[in-house]
C-alpha cells in the first residue's frame, strides 16, 4: 500500500452549531460528534482526524512512505491547505498549524477538491452523526 485515497467531510447545523465529521479511509468508516462548531473547524477536525487515524491503523513506520490524498468537497479549506487562500481567523490558523504538522509523519500528503456528489459516504456519516444526537434516528 503505497498510496491511499482518504475522503473527509465535516458539517454543523447552524454555523455555529452541532458539528461532526465522517472519514473514509479505505474500507473503514467513523464518525464522531464534535460539539458545537462552524462548517471549517469542522472539515478542518476531520481532516486531522482521519489523518491521526491513519497513522494509528498502519502504524508510525509505514506512514514515511505513504502518499496520502485527502478528498473533500470543501473548496475554502482545500484552497487554504494548498496555500491558495490566506487564513484569517487565529483558530483556523491552529487548525491549519496542525494539519501541517501531521503531514510530515507522510512520504507525501495533497488536499483536493471534489464535488459533493463525489463525497455521499462520508457526508451521509456527518449526517447520521448529527442526526442520532438530535434523536431523529
Amino acid at each position: 500500500m503505497n498510496k491511499l485515497i482518504i475522503y473527509t467531510d465535516g458539517g454543523a447545523r447552524g454555523n455555529p452549531g452541532p458539528a461532526a465529521i465522517g472519514v473514509v479511509i479505505g474500507d473503514k468508516q467513523y464518525s464522531e460528534y464534535i460539539g458545537k462548531a462552524t462548517n471549517n473547524v469542522a472539515e478542518y477536525s476531520a481532516v486531522i482526524f482521519a489523518l491521526k487515524k491513519t497513522k494509528q491503523l498502519v502504524g508510525k513506520e509505514k506512514t514515511k512512505d505513504l502518499d496520502i490524498e485527502v478528498r473533500s468537497d470543501s473548496e475554502l479549506m482545500v484552497k487554504q491547505l494548498e496555500g491558495e487562500y490566506k487564513l484569517k481567523e487565529e483558530h483556523i490558523q491552529k487548525l491549519f498549524i496542525e494539519v501541517w504538522n501531521l503531514k510530515t509523519e507522510f512520504k507525501s500528503l495533497s488536499f483536493n477538491h471534489i464535488p459533493r456528489e463525489e463525497n455521499i459516504l462520508a457526508d451521509k456519516l456527518v449526517n447520521q452523526e448529527l442526526d442520532s444526537r438530535e434523536g431523529l434516528v
